[in-house]
């Protein structure tokens, strides 16, 4: 079972899944791995690793053994181990980089707590689920108004139903300890399953709801990201953000995660800094740092004279130069005096020819318009006027002459 964009093959094997996911929809489910030992043949006679790991709803994955009989591919929703009862899950990795994975999480492979697959999922397995499914969005609006009765501070953030529908996982977050034992009892009575509460922070919360970041891009926490590191105020100092709550925060509320990123090239470039709280001497008075620009390789020094105050950049060999001369003991001048003035490109000043960029560019053909519409309304009112006065001189003239021709007797 694949994507819907996916054919099958025979034996109900994905056609898309199989490719590395390379495919047209950019993977079958979040938190996708890439598959780079797919291509590499196992020695001879090497068995093929029996764990495979499987997705479950919003990313949250596990890893089961598989029988020595059954036959799994990257797509297949199968039905695995679960307690009580089984889940149906999506199959997201096989092969030998299971085994590397299970290494980085610390999952032991003789563990008995690791369960097995039972098959591949049914249709009536595939029905009960989208059941299970479809039953959530409800059930998490039912159990919120459930806390809100017993008046406990907690917050229900998204429901997972078990494939055989008889269990529920109910995913809160909460700032103190919360005695939901009363509530697990109501629940419980209402939804006839069996219920467990699992609470997770605020980070986990926003990578299983998702949403769209400040970037414009969807949350990496639920698209890629699987682990979360601690961001502190250091890593935004170290790139000379600033320590403003509402652009450091993400929806979560904590900081971003994305400041964590870029932090080791920072780090590495501000080696070849000077230190910041290293003040220079001259003859104007002493000159703290107050910024650096990374990129342009400047530093921006603060000093006040005769009560004026003026910020000075300087590229940071120059940086260098002024410190080597406070330690033999000699003090510069002035600060301006080591500044690099870089010849800035003389670009070609734009001149509006045409006068298309104007905003009152149609005014001027509006009154245009008015004024010859005036005047053609005068003329038509002119020619009108002379119309009925050549029309009355020749009915005069007409009458005159029927009188003039008429017999004297009459």
């Amino acid at each position: 079972m694949g994507c819907t964009s996916c054919g099958n093959k025979k034996e109900g094997i994905p056609n898309g899944c199989k490719s590395n996911g390379n495919c047209a929809t950019g993977g079958c489910e979040k938190m996708s791995v890439f598959n780079w030992l797919n291509d590499i043949e196992p020695p001879a006679g090497h068995k093929p690793f029996d764990c495979i790991e499987v997705s479950f709803k919003n990313g949250r994955k596990d890893f089961f053994k598989t029988k020595g009989d059954l036959n799994v591919y990257t797509g297949d929703t199968i039905a695995v181990e679960a307690s009580p009862g089984y889940d149906v899950g999506t199959v997201t990795l096989t092969g030998e980089l299971v085994k590397h994975q299970m290494n980085r999480k610390g999952v032991n492979y003789n563990s008995k707590e690791l369960k097995s697959v039972y098959r591949k999922a049914s249709q009536s397995d595939l029905d009960k689920w989208k059941e299970g499914r479809g039953l959530e969005h409800e059930t998490m609006h039912k159990a919120r108004n459930m806390a809100l009765d017993l008046g406990l501070r907690m917050k229900l953030g998204d429901v997972e139903f078990q494939g055989d529908k008889s269990k529920a996982i109910f995913y809160y977050t909460a700032e103190e300890r919360v005695d939901f034992r009363e509530l697990i009892k109501v629940m419980a009575d209402s939804f006839k399953i069996r219920i467990e509460m699992r609470q997770i922070g605020s980070r986990q919360e926003a990578g299983r709801l998702g949403g769209i970041g400040s970037c414009g891009r969807e949350l990496c926490c639920s698209t890629w990201l699987t682990d979360f590191r601690a961001v502190s105020t250091g890593a935004a100092r170290y790139q000379q953000l600033s320590l403003n709550p509402e652009k450091l925060a993400g929806q979560c509320g904590k900081l971003k995660c994305c400041l964590n990123f870029e932090l080791d090239q920072y780090m590495e470039a501000l080696k070849s800094y000077p230190s910041t709280k290293t003040a220079l001497e001259t003859k104007e008075g002493k000159a703290n740092h107050i910024k650096t620009d990374v990129f342009k390789r400047l530093m921006y020094y603060f000093i006040s004279k005769d009560g004026k105050n003026s910020i000075v950049p300087l590229s940071v060999e120059r940086v260098f130069e002024i410190i080597e001369l406070n330690k033999k003991g000699e003090v510069p001048h002035k600060l301006t005096d080591f500044v690099d003035f870089v010849e800035k490109e003389a670009k070609p000043d734009y001149t509006n020819v045409v006068g298309q960029d104007e905003l009152t560019r149609f005014d001027k053909v509006f009154k245009k318009n008015k004024k010859k519409q005036k005047s053609s309304n005068n003329r038509n009112a002119n020619s009108s006027n002379r119309n009925k006065s050549r029309n009355k001189n020749f009915r005069n003239k007409r009458n005159n002459k029927n009188k003039s021709n008429k017999p004297k007797g009459e």
